[in-house]
């Protein structure tokens, strides 16, 4: 009884004591793959979060080694996404200015926050809740994460500075008048 606890607290103590250690040389290699994608990936994620590109290297390695070790599923991955990054931003620039010591430490608390939330709705079981939304509801969000995520990078890639505005629309708006002041209409031809 005591045994099978430990092992749902700790399911890496019931695996790997299994482990096939001829399946190591597989295993290396498929961890330096995710490391090399997940590197610059997680960089990027940083930036779009207005961090420093350094602070996606500590969010690129601490979650799938905690994941790997405490996780329940061998398919989950685990780390930063861009949708997350864009709520950080949202939620974060009315308090500070992006890149900031300040901004930095409000995004500290909010993942300390955040994962205190997720750790609570774990120990009282409450993931069955997700089961419950729709998949409607599901691919709705997908969608406007897309679009959100999307059209916040049209300025860099534009190469212009807009100010955000407080609603996504007035900001394309924005875009949109800052782009044709910037066009050099003869180089269109």
């Amino acid at each position: 009884m005591a045994s099978s606890r430990l092992i749902r607290v700790f399911p890496f103590l019931d695996w790997l004591s299994d482990y096939d250690l001829h399946k190591l040389k597989s295993d290396l290699v498929a961890g330096i793959t995710v490391a090399l994608v997940l590197v610059p990936q997680s960089m990027a994620y940083a930036q779009l979060a207005g961090l420093p590109a350094y602070y996606g290297l500590y969010a690129s390695f601490l979650p799938p080694m905690v994941a790997a070790l405490f996780g329940s599923s061998r398919r989950l991955a685990t780390g930063p996404v861009a949708v997350v990054s864009i709520m950080t931003a949202t939620a974060l620039e009315p308090l500070a200015t992006a890149g900031s010591a300040e901004f930095i430490g409000y995004a500290v608390l909010l993942a300390f926050l955040v994962g205190l939330f997720q750790l609570a709705l774990g120990v009282l079981k409450l993931g069955l809740v997700v089961n419950l939304l729709s998949h409607p509801v599901i691919v709705g969000f997908t969608n406007a994460a897309a679009l959100v995520i999307g059209s916040s990078q049209i300025a860099r890639l534009l190469g212009i500075q807009v100010d955000s505005a407080d609603h996504w629309l007035e900001t394309m708006v924005r875009l949109g008048r800052a782009a044709f002041t910037y066009i050099h209409w003869p180089s269109l031809g």
